[in-house]
Formats: C-alpha cells, structure tokens, sequence
C-alpha cells in the first residue's frame, strides 16, 4: 500500500501514528517509545509519506482513535481503511474483529467460528498479527480460550494490550487485584 503522508498524534497509551492514501488509512502504529522513535518507524514503513497535517476525514480517525483510547465507547467503523494488497483471509478477520464493540472480547477461536471455520484459531492468531490497522481493528479485544491475553506484537506487548483493555472496561485493572 502507498502512503500520500503519515501524522503523529498523542493519546492515553502514548504516541501513536497514521498513514494514508487516496482510498482511506493504509496503516496505524501504536506507542514506540516516543515520538521520534515512531516516526523513523513510520518513515521506514512508508516511504516517500511525509509527515504532514491529515485531511479531514484522517483527522476524524485521529479523533475518533484518541477518543476511544481516553476511554470513550467509540466502535471506529465509520474509519476508511485501504485493504488493498492484504489478503483475503485477513480481510475477513479484521471484518469480524471490527464489529467486537469496545468493552468486549471475543478468543481466536470465536473469531474462526464466525468465519465458518472451526479450528483456524490459529490462523486467526496469525491474520491479527498481522494487522496494519492497530485500534482501528481492534486486534487487541481477541484473546486466548483461556482468558489469557495472548500474542500481541506491539510494543508493549501484553501490557499493552491489557492497559487498551481496561480503558475499554473490558477488564479489570490485574494490578489491583492482589
């Protein structure tokens, strides 16, 4: 996917990012361990995007983003997404992983039961990982059977996951909890 240009934007879990084209979001970029880490992070991820002020429709994403991450139910689905280049089967999961409504949870193997395919937990697991779209696909409201936060490739990882978690409500803070 090409990227006309990328913006940065501060948010509860730290700074985030986005890129665009011509046909809507192209990919986003969750906390990196400051700015300029993650806008060398974006530079080499689209190249020849420069860091520009969003239009407006991107502008809306960024708001609507940094809405949820403080907290507000916000499900994201008016968001435009480029999936051009992605694969099919990705396709369908990020559909399923954006209709999960913030505070929710589904495991991977939910997610492949409403794909109509029983034991593709693991694909699943692979398709996520692969998710351009952090936040707007809410990659992080998939968990393991058992509950457990399971992969989550960001920085942060699990923790990461877990802290996008409690803002939703979907969990409890485990840091109180002992």
């Amino acid at each position: 996917m090409t990227a006309e240009g990328f913006a940065l934007f501060d948010t509860a879990i730290g700074w985030c990012a986005l890129a665009w084209g011509e046909n809507g979001i192209v990919g986003t970029q969750l906390p990196e361990g400051g700015a300029e880490k993650l806008r060398t992070r974006m530079a080499a991820r689209f190249p020849g995007a420069a860091e520009t002020v969003p239009p407006q429709e991107v502008q809306d994403a960024i708001d609507g983003m940094t809405a949820l991450l403080r907290g507000e139910a916000n499900d994201l689905l008016d968001i435009r997404l480029d999936l051009d280049g992605v694969p099919e089967f990705n396709c369908r999961v990020y559909e399923v992983a954006r209709a999960i409504p913030p505070g929710k949870l589904l495991t991977y193997g939910d997610v492949s039961h409403k794909l109509g395919m029983p034991g593709a937990a693991q694909a699943v697991g692979q398709a996520l990982g692969h998710n351009p779209f952090a936040i707007v696909v809410p990659c992080h409201r998939v968990v393991a059977s058992d509950g457990k936060m399971g992969g989550f490739s960001a920085d942060g990882g699990a923790t990461t996951k877990r802290r996008m978690l409690v803002i939703e409500g979907a969990i409890a803070d485990e840091l109180q909890l002992f």
